[in-house]
């Protein structure tokens, strides 16, 4: 059901080509023994039919020295939208935040989506235009990885907890 409406939000997101995700990685992401992401599911509340969702997982601020939550997907089927149910998914998140003492609640927009912004402004969320996203996949990332460690490289030590060599804090 979350992987159905993952297509329709790359569908409306004009992306479909690129959601390549399968249910079976989603079963394994979301319902692993430790998982790294989470959902929230919004139903009908006659039907009990499955009319949105919200996928999320923790993310950290230097800043702030505490985690927060980076909202990967927010989506409300059509026919379901203006009932209520994506703001009840963004206030069970941000109660979640609250509760655990992030100081963040993070996403993204498409600059062209402006019901969403509209909605998001609404709730008192701010833009925060001074920042640009990056993103390295496909060969870019795949090249990049390649020189890691070599001479000329970053030189880099993992911290305790991660991969690679052990660091100090």
């Amino acid at each position: 059901m979350i992987h159905s409406m993952i297509r329709e939000l790359a569908e409306y997101e004009r992306a479909l080509e690129q959601a390549r995700a399968t249910e079976e990685q989603l079963r394994d992401a979301l319902f692993r023994a430790n998982p790294a992401v989470f959902a929230l599911v919004a139903e009908d509340d006659d039907s009990g039919e499955p009319v949105g969702f919200a996928l999320w997982f923790l993310n950290f601020s230097t800043w702030t020295g505490t985690h927060g939550v980076y909202l990967e997907d927010l989506y409300v089927r059509p026919h379901a939208r203006g009932a209520g149910h994506g703001r009840a998914l963004l206030a069970e998140l941000a109660r979640i935040c609250v509760e655990r003492g992030y100081e963040r609640f993070q996403w993204w927009v498409l600059n062209w989506n402006e019901p969403s912004i509209g909605f998001y402004r609404s709730l008192g969320a701010e833009p925060m235009d001074e920042w640009t996203v990056f993103r390295l996949s496909g060969e870019p990332l795949r090249s990049l990885a390649a020189g890691a460690g070599t001479p000329g490289g970053t030189g880099t030590t993992a911290a305790p907890g991660t991969s690679g060599d052990r660091g100090a804090l």
